[in-house]
């Protein structure tokens, strides 16, 4: 599949992947800094953002995704990056493609079993007749009840175009929820990656509990876990800077 992505800076590549319900866009702020010192493509991954949609996703397909477009820009030694399902990604194609890779960042996830946690979201988004609004602010309203956490909304809202005067969904919300066992799965469970990696997790998120750690340096031996103590699961929205700091420190792009 033909990935949606941008581009921004020269220097070493770094391919940056974007969560659930997220897309590239979502990474502009952070890209734009990181093109001082490097080569940064964000992308879309299938079903969101600008990218095709299709009834299948699963993480083996994202990886094979992502091969194909490290082969259209003819690039062959990257740094990956990816927040939430971005980073099971991440970790599902240094596996699958280590010869591809030169370092991991991966966001505020671990390679496991999840619960289900969204659910409630696509059944609320699903729910909606766009045909009725005209606005995101409409709709933002219609969401209040089974979604009332603003921030939430607001981010899911994103999501949103306006053709003409009909609103409409840019991911493929149907094909999401179909493959939501999907994105819940464990990944790298048959053998251990050896691409120098970089687990960040933000100290006021759940994602990655200390139970965690030894599954982590099980299966990336190369590890090394650091915690954004004031932030929860968007760490590079709630600690910019500092974030900014660790990434760059660890690709050594100083």
């Amino acid at each position: 599949m033909k990935l949606s992505h941008q581009t921004f800076g020269t220097g070493q590549p770094i391919v940056i992947l974007h969560g659930l319900f997220g897309s590239a866009d979502n990474w502009r702020s952070l890209a734009k800094q990181l093109a001082t010192q490097a080569l940064v493509i964000t992308v879309d991954l299938r079903n969101h953002g600008r990218s095709p949609h299709c009834s299948e996703q699963t993480y083996a397909l994202m990886s094979d995704d992502l091969v194909q477009l490290l082969q259209e820009l003819n690039l062959k030694k990257v740094d990956i990056m990816g927040h939430s399902i971005g980073g099971k990604v991440a970790m599902d194609f240094s596996l699958r493609y280590p010869q591809w890779l030169r370092r991991m960042v991966v966001v505020d996830i671990a390679p496991k079993q999840y619960p289900d946690e969204h659910s409630a979201i696509f059944k609320a988004l699903l729910a909606i007749n766009l045909s009725l609004y005209s606005s995101r602010n409409q709709v933002d309203n219609a969401l209040k009840l089974a979604l009332p956490n603003k921030a939430v909304r607001q981010f899911l809202l994103m999501n949103l175009n306006l053709n003409g005067e009909q609103l409409d969904w840019r991911i493929n919300l149907q094909a999401l929820y179909d493959n939501y066992p999907e994105f819940l799965a464990a990944v790298c469970e048959s053998e251990a990656s050896l691409i120098p990696s970089c687990f960040i997790r933000g100290g006021q998120s759940n994602y990655i509990s200390s139970e965690d750690e030894d599954l982590i340096k099980s299966r990336f031996p190369l590890a090394q876990l650091t915690t954004i103590k004031n932030a929860g699961h968007w760490v590079h929205a709630d600690a910019p800077q500092q974030f900014l700091t660790t990434i760059t420190e660890f690709f050594d792009y100083a």
